[in-house]
């Protein structure tokens, strides 16, 4: 993997257990290269694991393992305003969809 990348994907770390982070890891990385939707089949595919026997690992993640989806969605949020947001005023728009896991 690319340093940078690293780098930027281990801030996302802390906000899961040790032992679900290489999981972790794949989905991220998967859902951001995957096309159309991003299932969990489709991010394991692309990431050349489409005959993973284990796939169920990989469900588990987003199904049982603790992690807030708030505090990832605050470590993507100040990241990108780090990046992408000049000094000055900012307009910030909500979404008050409610969450399916």
């Amino acid at each position: 993997m690319h340093t940078e990348y690293s780098q930027l994907l281990a801030m996302f770390s802390t906000h899961c257990s040790a032992n679900i982070w290489h999981y972790a890891q794949v989905l991220i990385t998967g859902a951001i290269l995957a096309r159309g939707q991003r299932t969990v089949t489709a991010v394991l595919r692309v990431m050349g694991l489409g005959d993973e026997k284990h796939f169920m690992n990989y469900h588990r993640v987003l199904q049982r393992a603790v992690w807030s989806s708030l505090a990832v969605s605050r470590t993507l949020m100040l990241l990108l305003l780090q990046t992408f947001v000049p000094t000055g005023p900012i307009l910030i728009g909500g979404d008050d969809t409610i969450e399916r896991r």
